[in-house]
């Protein structure tokens, strides 16, 4: 039997555009201390890390320059990894369970 490749990677599978940079850009602000990855994949962009991975509305605004409500996150998000929790100000990104 051959091993699955499972790993504990959460976070936003972006369209390419100035939202995925912003929402890249304030993933490294949002997580201190966790190592962002970011896999261009021409069309998309996966941006991850391990385990959680929180996005605050305010760190997005900063990013782009203009005003922003985390509700506009799903119109270029076309998928994620993980479990998704969304509130007024931001969004979580998590695992309940460690693969």
């Amino acid at each position: 039997m051959s091993q699955l490749n499972v790993n504990n990677m959460v976070g936003p599978i972006m369209r390419q555009g100035a939202l995925a940079k912003a929402v890249f850009e304030a993933a490294e602000v949002d997580n201190p201390g966790k190592k962002i990855l970011v896999e261009d994949k021409v069309a998309y962009v996966r941006i991850q890390t391990e385990d959680e991975m929180i996005l605050r509305q305010e760190t997005i605004e900063e990013m782009l320059g203009k005003p922003f409500r985390i509700n506009q996150l799903e119109v270029d998000m076309a998928s994620f990894a993980g479990r998704i929790e969304t509130n007024a100000d931001h969004v979580r990104f998590y695992y309940t369970k460690h693969l």
